[in-house]
């Protein structure tokens, strides 16, 4: 008979550019009356110009956002908020996804230096959720949200985000991971498939990466450790 643990401290949300990270991350924090978490992206001074133009503004964008998440996780360390229940959209560790293909050689050992030196008291999630998606997929969710900076975001580099996460998560074992195959998941619209997200959260015991799609016959849930 398995055992159902309580709800993890820590749970992040992770995957590229449209794969529906705030979105799920409203749902748990909702389901687990959890804090949320948000990245904040619309803060970033050089995010559009860099949509528009990479090579010229990748390095300021991503220093902008490394000391952006830098200063979140500070907060939420000084207040009680860290200690109860919290689903970020996010996970410090990920910048260093965008910014091996972004930044020049030199930036990137730059870069690096000054994300060693931040990252030593930076938390770990208890809980790491990745929304492994197709390029087709984030494509449509991106037009659909109709935010005007990704206008110019370019299949191109959505290809290479796509190989460069799943070779991350492919190596990551910082943390419990659960990698949620979304060509068939559907969270929003069916409220099964975030009920089964839900059990394997608090399922125990667990395996360090656990895999969740959906058959081929859409009719049963696949659960592989």
């Amino acid at each position: 008979m398995q055992r159902v643990q309580e709800t993890p401290r820590y749970i992040a949300v992770e995957g590229p550019i449209g794969a529906g990270k705030s979105t799920l991350t409203e749902l748990l924090a909702e389901r687990f009356s959890a804090h949320m978490l948000f990245e904040r992206f619309e803060e970033n001074p050089f995010l559009q110009g860099f949509y528009a133009d990479r090579a010229r503004l990748a390095f300021q964008t991503q220093i902008f956002f490394l000391l952006s998440r830098y200063r979140q996780q500070q907060e939420l360390l000084q207040t009680d908020l860290f200690f109860n229940s919290m689903v970020s959209d996010y996970m410090f560790a990920k910048d260093r996804i965008f910014a091996t293909l972004n930044l020049s050689k030199e930036e990137l050992g730059l870069y690096d230096q000054i994300e060693r030196a931040l990252g030593k008291t930076i938390p770990l999630p208890d809980v790491v959720i990745y929304l492994q998606s197709s390029v087709a997929k984030l494509e449509e969710n991106i037009r659909h949200r109709g935010r005007p900076y990704e206008k110019n975001l370019q299949r191109e580099y959505l290809e290479e985000l796509v190989r460069a996460y799943n070779d991350y998560f492919f190596h990551y074992r910082e943390s419990r991971l659960i990698v949620v195959d979304m060509s068939s998941f559907d969270f929003v619209n069916k409220p099964d498939h975030l009920e089964e997200l839900v059990r394997t959260i608090t399922r125990s015991p667990h395996p360090p990466v656990e895999y969740i799609t959906i058959s081929k016959d859409q009719q049963a849930f696949e659960l592989q450790g």
